[in-house]
């Protein structure tokens, strides 16, 4: 289908202008007519220069996909047909990407493809717990109330990756101030005091020799410092890229104290959450497990859950290859226990992702409130003991002229 832009007048005589789509320009015109438009002038939507370069177009967001879970349940719920709402949706979609997307989404089922098949084609918007779900909806005739709860997911973890971004904003923001004061003091307002210590031809302290050095440095030195940063930075993330790499240093942050313990905390709450929607959307455990290793963002968390997968396809339950992981709290392991002797898990793992979204919340606290004092701390370190380097010859000026 091509896109038109149209101009044509109302019964009342009044302007009207918009955008349809129709497989011809005749067909745009007779539509047009059956609203009861008259004078139309109609031609085909120019196109874009930049439609086909796809760094310069915007991205899908996280808030994207659940205003459109949120309007599509809403619609089906209604009892309106998925290809209506798939229309209705793409012409109220802000995000051009998405809307090209959500087109494409309604042509493929126009030609006889499911909604998860449909949906599966586009990777980086709708992840395979999004895919999946969806699926599970589509067989089970509650398409609305997988949506719905797609939704909520999506929210609540969107509000549990926004609290660790906070929690790791605040220092990094404090630690990037800080080195660049240094450097700017050590480049440019260094050099003036050692001119003026020179003029004076007296017997620097230590102390202060040791700034100068230190400023001399890195004056002569800054380009490499900036591109060895850069390099170090590049090798870390090609490392971490390597199977052994990211298991070493998902290992090295997990062992750091209170961090390790956020992130730990972090991984609980996003599985169980995660385990418990699909649980309770009648996915099947072993493809629920397989999912939620591959989007843990952990490869010790990972590997544990790839255990426990294989521990239930030999007959076993989840509770005891999850304890024996080491990554999962023992009081985890203990109410996923009861969740299966009950025959509650997708409960049970809900209440313990609500239980750990609040423990989150704690810890991201307790990291800021830690932090907060260290980085005064090394301001205050760092800055002071360069403002007492440089004003120890002149106090032993004072102290000598007295």
């Amino acid at each position: 289908m091509a896109e038109y832009v149209w101009k044509a007048k109302n019964r009342r005589g009044f302007e009207q202008s918009g955008q349809i789509e129709a497989p011809s320009l005749e067909t745009a015109r007779s539509q047009l007519i059956k609203r009861g438009l008259n004078s139309i002038k109609v031609k085909e939507k120019p196109k874009d220069i930049l439609e086909n370069i796809s760094f310069l177009q915007p991205k899908v967001t996280n808030k994207d996909i659940i205003v459109f879970c949120r309007q599509f349940s809403t619609m089906i719920d209604a009892g309106l047909p998925i290809i209506q709402c798939l229309e209705l949706l793409s012409a109220q979609a802000e995000n051009k990407t998405f809307v090209k997307i959500l087109k494409a989404v309604k042509e493929d089922l126009a030609g006889g493809a499911t909604l998860a098949d449909a949906l599966k084609k586009h990777p980086n918007e709708f992840n395979d717990l999004f895919v999946n779900m969806i699926a599970a909806g589509e067989a089970g005739g509650i398409l609305d109330t997988i949506l719905k709860r797609l939704s909520e997911t999506l929210e609540k973890a969107e509000r549990l990756k926004a609290k660790v971004k906070s929690a790791m904003l605040y220092p990094a923001i404090t630690l990037f101030v800080a080195v660049a004061v240094v450097i700017v003091i050590m480049i440019f307002v260094i050099p003036v005091f050692q001119k003026m210590f020179g003029e004076m031809g007296q017997a620097l302290p230590s102390l202060t020799m040791m700034v100068i050095r230190a400023s001399e440095f890195t004056k002569d030195n800054i380009l490499y410092m900036i591109i060895g940063a850069g390099l170090l930075g590049f090798t870390v993330k090609k490392y971490y890229g390597t199977e052994k790499g990211r298991r070493i240093i998902d290992r090295r942050l997990l062992g750091i104290p209170v961090i390790g313990g956020l992130i730990r905390k972090v991984a609980v709450a996003k599985f169980t959450r995660t385990m418990g929607t699909m649980l309770a959307s009648g996915v099947a455990i072993l493809d629920g497990l397989d999912i939620v290793a591959r989007t843990a963002g952990n490869k010790i968390v990972e590997t544990a859950i790839y255990d426990v997968r294989s521990s239930i396809k030999e007959g076993q339950t989840m509770a005891a290859p999850l304890a024996g992981s080491g990554v999962f709290p023992p009081m985890v392991c203990s109410m996923i226990a009861v969740g299966e002797s009950t025959g509650a898990l997708d409960t049970m793992m809900v209440k313990i992702a609500d239980f750990y979204d609040e423990e989150v919340d704690e810890a991201v606290e307790r990291l800021t409130e830690m932090i907060e004092p260290f980085m005064i701390c090394f301001l205050g370190v760092v800055v002071g003991g360069v403002v007492i380097a440089m004003y120890l010859p002149i106090f032993s000026m004072a102290s000598g002229i007295a």
